[in-house]
């Protein structure tokens, strides 16, 4: 399976999803811990996968969203955008909104 295929099935399977430097507990870069904790305010349950554990999937995702910073959050399958976005997301409601119904 590619790297690509990996991240697809990752990002099927997971309603949330956040790609990351370091863990949510471990967050390795002040994008990645703003971010995860925005989701975790939220309340909901939520994927991380780790990039720095894996070069070609920290290439392999900026490819597959043609985004190039990480983090990457995915809801439902769909790409949200990285730290600022999601962080006015949450300032804004629409965030909440988007994942209403998933806990």
């Amino acid at each position: 399976m590619s790297i690509l295929e990996q991240i697809k099935q990752q990002i099927n399977e997971n309603a949330v999803i956040i790609y990351m430097k370091g863990t949510p507990d471990a967050p390795q870069c002040g994008f990645s811990a703003r971010a995860a904790n925005v989701l975790k305010t939220c309340g909901i349950p939520f994927a991380a996968v780790n990039v720095l554990d894996n070069p070609e999937l920290r290439q392999g995702i900026k490819e597959y969203s043609n985004w190039p910073t990480i983090p990457q959050v995915y809801i439902n399958q769909q790409f949200i955008g990285g730290s600022d976005i999601v962080a006015e997301m949450h300032e804004n409601g629409e965030l909440q909104e988007l994942i209403k119904g998933l806990k």
